[in-house]
């Protein structure tokens, strides 16, 4: 059976002016519509599944920080991809995370339509609900195509946003050394 996506998939290859029916292009509205619901799965996921009861009673006062997690997203403005990296730090108050959790969650939130700025709090909010944490810190530094490849075309620009919370918003020393952390190895 053919889906929506692959019917608009073909209209969309007359419309700008390509042959559906050419060698090279007979399987793209197949291909296109699979990769729209690998790109959008993030919609039908819930975040209770994906925790997935990783939570763990820890007497851990430190901050943890997982840095360098490869994202992408689709502009919702767009529908061009962006991509990047992020970091996430929180303080436990009694209980831990399992740390692969924490891309889940990040995918789970990428894997929509967005804007980095949504996204970066959708993460940190979404955090601070399954752990309530001493604080909350998530920076994103992301490439976007809308902006490379059409438009202002600026093939080197990154944006950066961020999210914080509890002692990361309070304390500047707190946040001074998530910062420094995430930036190691950057040079």
């Amino acid at each position: 059976m053919i889906s929506k996506i692959e019917k608009i998939t073909k209209q969309l290859l007359t419309e700008i002016g390509e042959d559906p029916n050419r060698e090279g292009l007979i399987k793209t509205p197949y291909r296109v519509s699979k990769a729209w619901e690998f790109f959008s799965k993030g919609y039908k996921e819930n975040l209770d599944i994906i925790i997935n009861g990783a939570i763990f009673n820890e007497d851990a006062r430190d901050m943890v920080i997982v840095r360098d997690i490869e994202f992408f997203s689709l502009c919702e403005h767009h529908l061009i991809p962006f991509f990047g990296k992020a970091h996430v730090g929180y303080i436990p108050n009694g209980k831990v995370i399992g740390l692969s959790k924490i891309p889940r969650i990040i995918d789970m939130f990428s894997r929509r339509l967005q804007v980095q700025e949504r996204l970066t709090h959708q993460i940190a909010d979404a955090i601070n609900s399954v752990l309530n944490p001493k604080g909350v810190s998530v920076v994103m530094e992301g490439r976007h195509m809308c902006m490379q490849m059409r438009g202002v075309e600026k093939q080197n620009s990154f944006t950066s946003t961020s999210a914080m919370s509890g002692q990361f918003k309070k304390s500047a020393e707190t946040r001074s050394e998530f910062l420094s952390i995430i930036n190691r190895g950057t040079d």
